[in-house]
């Protein structure tokens, strides 16, 4: 994580980018690893409500993300708290779901090559048909949906790997997206990155769709999704949501802030 670049937001240190910034990003560490500059593959993952409040109350999640390379802000509350309490402040939302579109054409442009891993049987395909109809070239190499037993990683890494892939798209739902990037890390060695994207495959396969865009704006796709799916999701913000609002509030600062040694602690 570059540092300055980045700020503390809920106490999850966060990267200051915009979507177009992060497509630069990843074209860039694409080119380290050409020039064998970057042995490992970066694990990018995202921080929202349900992540910073998760990240406080389970320390074997915290080490996950603290562990990923980039964390960058998929949440309107967290852009809300920086404007609030940051000199620096975050200027835009990177939702995964928008953000594939950046990194799509990026991809195109520059002969990057996909692969999608997760969702459930048949998702991830249509998920890259509907994407290959929008973005005309974009090579999805390979894909396979998400459920698989830890013995099969190692064999599922080799067929990444054999594929050429550039960037591993992971969609595992959290926190075993997080758990298989950062387990894998050393066998996906020569991809470019390993992105966790929860959702993304049902969302871009049309099976769930986003909330309107007042709602986003306000910061509001919670509670779509919690209309959506009170079972799964309604006790969760519940419990979640005021957790994440108090840490946003009581731990959102600027990394040159003298605040931010208090972030060693988190790293335990």
């Amino acid at each position: 994580m570059l540092i300055s670049e980045s700020l503390v937001v809920g106490g999850i240190v966060t990267i200051r980018r915009t979507r177009t910034q992060m497509a630069v990003q990843m074209l860039a560490d694409h080119s380290e690893v050409a020039r064998g500059h970057l042995t490992h593959p970066r694990v990018v993952t995202s921080s929202n409500g349900y992540v910073i409040a998760r990240f406080h109350a389970e320390p074997s999640f915290r080490r996950l993300i603290t562990q990923a390379d980039i964390v960058d802000a998929d949440g309107m509350p967290l852009i809300f708290a920086t404007k609030l309490l940051c000199k620096s402040p975050l200027v835009e939302r990177v939702a995964t779901t928008d953000f594939i579109h950046d990194a799509a054409q990026a991809a195109i442009r520059n002969d990057l090559k996909f692969y999608f891993l997760g969702g459930k049987p048949g998702i991830a395909l249509r998920a890259a048909d509907n994407l290959r109809a929008i973005h005309d070239g974009l090579d999805i190499v390979g894909l396979r949906h998400g459920y698989f037993k830890p013995e099969e990683e190692e064999s599922i890494c080799a067929e990444i790997r054999a594929l050429d892939t550039d960037v591993l798209w992971v969609g595992l739902g959290s926190p075993y997206q997080e758990a298989f990037a950062i387990r894998n890390r050393e066998r996906l060695k020569g991809l470019t990155w390993i992105r966790t994207c929860g959702g993304l495959f049902d969302h871009c396969a049309g099976t769930v769709t986003r909330a309107p865009q007042w709602m986003r704006q306000a910061g509001l796709e919670w509670l779509h999704r919690a209309m959506k799916e009170p079972v799964r999701l309604g006790g969760r913000y519940l419990v979640t949501n005021p957790l994440a609002a108090y840490h946003l509030l009581t731990k959102t600062y600027d990394t040159s802030s003298q605040r931010f040694r208090r972030l060693k602690h988190y790293r335990h």
